[in-house]
């Protein structure tokens, strides 16, 4: 939980730094030390309610060089730094069994396997288009300008709206399918790297 809510927020102050607002490292964002992203009481809830949040990273898009190019790319690193976690880990854990089976015991692979889980799953409900979440920034630049405003009203019902998907089916329906093909898809592309390696 750690790894996947600490890289989500560090890349999200990097992009947003690289495109040009140095907001995030005024606020002391730009670093790996969970005590600067995690918010104490989403942290608490995530691991009791599985529904949680982390401290989100304030940036100001008036200073982006390219602001729409800015949004989208800020909104979208951190999910991203999560599929890359969850793809790293499982690639570790494929050549670790492969070449040093000896080293995976029971709490390497658990580890190692809710790393990728973790990530995988933090990575695409963030990418669900309902604000404040990172998907929702995406999409405001994609629909018409006449609707965006209507669009963004949703945020106060975010909460609501998400509690409800999480008493029912509906969020898992969502999720899982999406989880299982990422895995897969990081599957394939492994067992081609593997190949060509070997």
């Amino acid at each position: 939980l750690l790894i996947a809510l600490v890289f989500h927020e560090y890349a999200h102050a990097r992009m947003a730094v690289a495109m040009g607002d140095f907001t995030p490292r005024l606020m002391g964002r730009l670093t790996l030390d969970p005590r600067a992203h995690i918010d104490p009481i989403g942290f608490v809830m995530l691991l009791v309610a599985r529904f949680g949040w982390a401290k989100p990273v304030e940036y100001n898009p008036m200073n982006f060089r390219e602001r729409t190019k800015g949004e989208i790319l800020t909104a979208l690193a951190g999910p991203a730094a999560n599929f890359i976690t969850a793809f790293v880990a499982l690639l570790v854990l494929v050549l670790l069994r492969r070449f040093v089976p000896s080293v995976v015991t029971g709490g390497v692979y658990t580890v190692l396997w809710m790393i990728v889980i973790y990530n995988i799953n933090f990575g695409i409900f963030n990418l669900i288009p309902l604000p404040p979440l990172d998907g929702s920034k995406v999409l405001y630049h994609i629909i018409p300008y006449e609707h965006r405003w209507r669009y963004m009203q949703l945020e106060r019902y975010s909460f609501l709206i998400l509690i409800a998907m999480m008493m029912t089916p509906i969020l898992g329906s969502i999720l899982v399918p999406l989880a299982r093909l990422t895995l897969k898809l990081f599957s394939i592309i492994i067992s081609l790297l593997l190949g060509g390696i070997l």
